[in-house]
């Protein structure tokens, strides 16, 4: 078996290579494993690296050192493939799939907790054929992640820090809501909304939990909608919604497990965010993807670890 470690070199506040080459070194000298170390060169490269090693049928686990986005993409790569499994080192700023298994999330910075940890199978989302593993997002929240990396390069803004200024930015002067057309399995919406959200896991924005039942691996995608209001009543929905407390405002928002969502515009001014990761269109179908994701983490590591029961 082969260990992979891709490595964004732009990830986080601080350059992490020494640190992961230093780990890599340690699994090939203390445990004889067969160690690679490949640096990302541009935005989706590591989905390129992932894929070309996945289509030579050995047998390999990758370790995304990077954000969330460097996740995104290695598990875009490898998603579909049988012979490949990920674990995740965390050296980005929000690193907000890991707070999907609460207290276990410092042992993957380690990855002597990782080579050898049990595999098991994760739901991913289909984006228009792209895949996200914890929350594919339209409309304000997604706007706010798009702009989000202008602020989180600074020194005194941590990523939780840096998501709120974007939220203020965007929510005072870029407008709330967005005209469009939203399907849930065959039923059709037309209103303005305000954000519409499909959650896998339930961290994003570093931190905001906008449905704190979803769980990454049953199979089921808990989408909230929700509609155009004003800035005041937003101001008031905001802090409930980031810790899951969407039901307390049942006038606005709407939580639903859909097979199929769909939102349709006018106009191309669809921002959907995959798991940090930003596309813009007019048309965006989100499903449950047919492909499970293989991920290997610490014994006894649980994704669910954070979820509430409804």
């Amino acid at each position: 078996m082969k260990h992979i470690f891709i490595i964004n070199p732009t990830a986080g506040k601080y350059d992490s290579r020494q640190r992961i080459y230093e780990m890599a070194e340690h699994l090939r000298s203390a445990h004889g494993l067969d160690v690679q170390c490949i640096l990302t060169k541009k935005q989706g490269h590591a989905t390129e690296i992932a894929q070309k090693l996945c289509q030579t049928g050995e047998s390999l686990r990758f370790y995304a050192c990077g954000g969330d986005g460097t996740v995104n993409e290695v598990a875009n790569g490898i998603i579909g493939y049988d012979n490949a499994a990920m674990s995740v080192i965390p050296v980005g700023t929000g690193n907000d799939f890991l707070k999907n298994f609460g207290g276990d999330m410092d042992k993957f910075r380690d990855a002597e907790n990782l080579w050898n940890g049990p595999q098991f199978p994760m739901d991913a989302i289909d984006v228009n054929g792209r895949v996200a593993l914890t929350i594919a997002c339209s409309g304000i929240d997604a706007r706010v992640a798009r702009d989000v990396h202008k602020y989180s390069e600074s020194p005194i803004l941590d990523g939780k820090s840096s998501y709120i200024a974007s939220l203020l930015v965007n929510f005072l002067f870029k407008g709330i809501g967005s005209h469009w057309t939203v399907e849930l399995d065959g039923e059709t919406i037309e209103d303005d909304f305000s954000l519409v959200s499909v959650c896998n896991g339930r961290y994003y924005g570093g931190g905001f939990m906008p449905v704190a039942e979803a769980r990454m691996d049953d199979g089921v995608l808990n989408t909230l909608v929700v509609k155009k209001v004003s800035r005041g009543a937003f101001i008031k929905f905001v802090g409930p919604y980031s810790k899951g407390q969407y039901y307390k405002f049942p006038h606005v928002a709407r939580c639903v497990a859909p097979k199929v969502v769909r939102i349709r515009s006018e106009k191309p001014d669809i921002v959907t965010c995959l798991d940090g990761e930003c596309i813009t269109s007019d048309d965006v179908t989100i499903r449950l993807s047919d492909k499970r994701l293989n991920f290997f983490g610490p014994t006894g590591c649980d994704c669910n670890r954070t979820a509430r029961d409804i």
